[in-house]
């Protein structure tokens, strides 16, 4: 591979070229030159007033946790997270992390999208649950059962993964003809190709039936007088998890993973989002916290580029469609509707968390972008959606394979 790929990918996997890319498109857009959407900056103020107000309503006291897989582990205010650390007793703090990363990556792996008919019915509690909340105690409870272990402990192991089928995956997800799952056969790929991962990646998951959780030893030894950076997280996981992703824009043989092509975009026309990757990457820090570290640079990362943050912008009418095929057809990922609502997504979720910073009297510091998504403007894109629509769906429709939205 020459210098200049090797640079080129490097850039790509970069918080600083998903803001550079996005922000291309964003100008394309607000300079009226886009073939689909225009952008209305004057609404900043009105989108900026509804994440407050929602925040104040989740938040009273504005202690905002993280937005990360965690919050979904606690829907229906149920201790799962206790149940969780009575099964972990008498592991090491490090122990408890490790299983806590295989819990954190294994489930936001399974959190795309799973499509307006599907439920997960949870036994203990008797909750009906569905979309992201539904798919995260289902993979929990597969978790605590020991399903992506080869020894039916609660931890996830190459050997499982790689074994996986996609029976145990529809029984555990509790799929059936009138309980369809979105993407189950992405899903099955993206397990037995995880596998396949972790064993070509010894650096960073260990030699013996490696483990999503040994890559906690890796970031241990990236640390410096108890800090870790917040990119230094995202690059592990682009590192260690890139390859697991379907076959998709390549360069020297490398899968560049959540990047996508917009003709708009200057030199090579390439826009990355790595929003599961950012995701995951926010997902894995508080198991770090808990070992004491103190995680710098938050702010490095972007906010994600899905439905629910990007739907709030089209609800309230800061993002508005030039035309109504853009809302009343379905469209692919790779689509230029889809990369440049997205790209817009990015940069506006900056400039609604500086603006709501301002109406709180918060720095960067004190209220990160992570805890805006939280707080915030992915609750909010939700909320507003529900209100809009019957099932609280997207107000664009995008085809899902299950592995990005």
């Amino acid at each position: 591979m020459t210098n200049d790929k090797r640079e080129l990918i490097a850039y790509l996997r970069s918080p600083v070229a998903i803001r550079e890319r996005c922000q291309q498109l964003f100008a394309l857009v607000t300079e009226g030159k886009s073939r689909y959407f225009t952008c209305d900056l004057t609404k900043l103020t009105k989108v900026a007033d509804y994440v407050v107000e929602v925040i104040r309503c989740e938040y009273p006291d504005l202690e905002i946790p993280f937005h990360s897989r965690w919050r979904h582990f606690e829907v229906g205010g149920v201790p799962r997270l206790a149940q969780l650390d009575s099964q972990l007793t008498g592991l090491t703090p490090l122990e408890k992390a490790a299983a806590k990363f295989d819990l954190a990556i294994v489930s936001a792996l399974l959190d795309a999208g799973a499509g307006n008919n599907w439920s997960y019915n949870e036994q203990e509690t008797g909750l009906n649950l569905v979309r992201s909340e539904g798919l995260a105690v289902a993979s929990f409870q597969m978790f605590c059962e020991g399903a992506f272990s080869s020894n039916n402990l609660p931890q996830v192991d190459a050997q499982k993964l790689q074994a996986f089928t996609e029976a145990e995956l529809t029984t555990g997800f509790q799929v059936n003809t009138e309980n369809p799952l979105v993407g189950i056969s992405g899903r099955l790929r993206l397990l037995q190709k995880l596998g396949q991962v972790l064993v070509s990646s010894p650096n960073l998951f260990g030699n013996e039936n490696p483990r999503l959780g040994n890559l906690v030893n890796y970031l241990l030894g990236k640390s410096q007088n108890g800090q870790l950076a917040a990119a230094t997280v995202f690059s592990a996981v682009l590192e260690g998890l890139s390859e697991i992703w379907p076959s998709r824009l390549e360069i020297a043989g490398i899968n560049l993973g959540d990047v996508w092509q917009h003709p708009a975009v200057r030199d090579d026309g390439l826009v990355p989002f790595h929003k599961l990757s950012q995701w995951l990457t926010y997902s894995l820090l508080e198991p770090l916290q808990e070992l004491g570290l103190v995680i710098t640079g938050l702010d490095v990362l972007t906010g994600l580029p899905e439905y629910r943050n990007g739907g709030l912008c089209i609800d309230l009418g800061l993002i508005n469609a030039k035309h109504p095929d853009v809302l009343h057809s379905s469209h692919s990922v790779a689509s230029e509707i889809i990369v440049e609502w997205r790209a817009l997504t990015v940069i506006l979720l900056d400039q609604i968390a500086a603006t709501v910073r301002e109406k709180l009297s918060m720095s960067p510091e004190e209220l990160p972008l992570v805890k805006i998504l939280q707080g915030g403007t992915w609750t909010a894109g939700r909320k507003i959606a529900a209100e809009l629509r019957i099932a609280g769906t997207s107000p664009i429709q995008i085809d899902s394979d299950g592995t990005v939205f």
